[in-house]
């Protein structure tokens, strides 16, 4: 009897290397997107926009740091690059709110945003691990019209960074027309949300531009990051 276990204590150990180096590694199943104003994979996932394999996984726009692309230089959420693809356009004022929905909060060095490859903003993430919710004010300068805007979430701890792209009407009207006044999309009459408030069906708060409506009872979710699901309905951008 001690033979055979003894045959069987090396024959596992043999094996057991073997299992080891054919289980698959273990991979991070999500990170983070901008939700508010809407972005092109947000877009996606809420099936605003008719998309691929990206509505499944908004969050994983992951790619070398540097880049000028929507994509990330992913070749399978290519469409995210396709400026026809009919992206909805959020209308701001001369600044607007950005939300990252961070899934998986790596540490950060920054996050930045281009329009037209020109950095229009930068804020320092002190290599520090960020909340489940980053809201940022970017100011966009002298920029007006319809606009892309790329936002970059620089990670700290790799060479790498996630992108997402967001639409936007920079002083235009709420239907998207030619831009005008300035403050299109900031005059809101409805009251600015609070985190500590309490919120009840049908009340209505301002939020990044734009008026929520609450769907049920609610305390402490904020407005754009619940998705289309979630409990706060998107009423569009605030009138001018």
């Amino acid at each position: 009897m001690n033979t055979k276990r003894r045959v069987a204590v090396a024959i596992g150990a043999l094996v057991a290397p073997v299992l080891a180096v054919s289980l698959p590694a273990a991979s991070a199943s999500a990170h983070g997107w901008v939700t508010l104003p809407t972005s092109r994979q947000e877009q996606c996932a809420e099936g605003v926009v008719d998309c691929g394999q990206i509505k499944y996984e908004p969050q994983s726009v992951e790619g070398p740091k540097g880049l000028q692309s929507c994509s990330g230089g992913h070749a399978e959420y290519a469409e995210l690059d396709d400026d026809s693809k009919g992206w909805k356009v959020t209308t701001v004022g001369s600044s607007a709110t950005f939300t990252w929905h961070n899934t998986a909060r790596h540490a950060t060095a920054n996050w930045q945003y281009f329009i037209g490859g020109q950095k229009i903003a930068e804020f320092d993430g002190h290599s520090q691990q960020p909340p489940a919710d980053v809201s940022q004010q970017v100011n966009f300068g002298s920029y007006t019209g319809k606009q892309k805007v790329l936002a970059v979430w620089n990670i700290a701890d790799t060479g790498n960074a996630f992108y997402s792209c967001v639409d936007v009407n920079i002083g235009g009207t709420p239907g998207g027309g030619d831009p005008g006044n300035p403050g299109g999309g900031d005059t809101c009459t409805a009251p600015a949300w609070d985190a500590a408030h309490v919120y009840n069906g049908g009340d209505s708060v301002s939020y990044g531009g734009h008026t929520w409506r609450a769907k049920w009872w609610v305390t402490g979710d904020k407005p754009g990051t619940t998705g289309q699901w979630g409990v706060w309905e998107d009423l569009g951008a605030c009138p001018a």
